[in-house]
């Protein structure tokens, strides 16, 4: 049987070169996984935005909204014969849910943004398992 250059290889060079095989390997995974999870950040962060650019609309819009609308809504149902104090409460009342409503609905769109954003570094994943096939068939 006729030997070749590998089977002349000393086991201290084979193991060496391993190890330095994994180490680098091991560096690309973590490489890949800090970019992975920089991305995913990213991801989750357009939604916090979202999140919060409806709350301070929200807030805004309650401070001008009460103090516009209520206003103009009740001195509509004061016109209409409700005696001014009730009408004052019906009218803070009726634009109270209509901007509860409105926040409501971004906060919700803000926390939908965040729960889509899937957290898991499936690339990073995939390619680590690869890699212990890899190191698995060579030993």
């Amino acid at each position: 049987m006729a030997r070749t250059s590998e089977d002349t290889t000393p086991l201290s060079e084979l193991v060496g070169g391993l190890v330095s095989d994994v180490t680098g390997l091991l560096r690309k995974e973590i490489d890949l996984a800090k970019t992975e999870a920089s991305e995913k950040l990213s991801h989750a962060l357009n939604g916090i935005e979202v999140l919060i650019v409806g709350l301070v609309l929200a807030i805004g819009a309650v401070g001008v909204l009460l103090s516009a609308i209520v206003q103009g809504l009740a001195a509509f149902l004061g016109t209409q014969g409700i005696a001014q104090p009730t009408a004052n409460a019906i009218a803070a009342l009726v634009v109270a849910v209509v901007i509860g409503g409105i926040a409501w609905a971004m906060v919700s769109r803000g926390i939908g943004a965040l729960r889509a954003t899937n957290m898991k570094l499936d690339r990073t994943a995939t390619s680590i398992r690869r890699d212990v096939d890899v190191v698995k068939e060579k030993m």
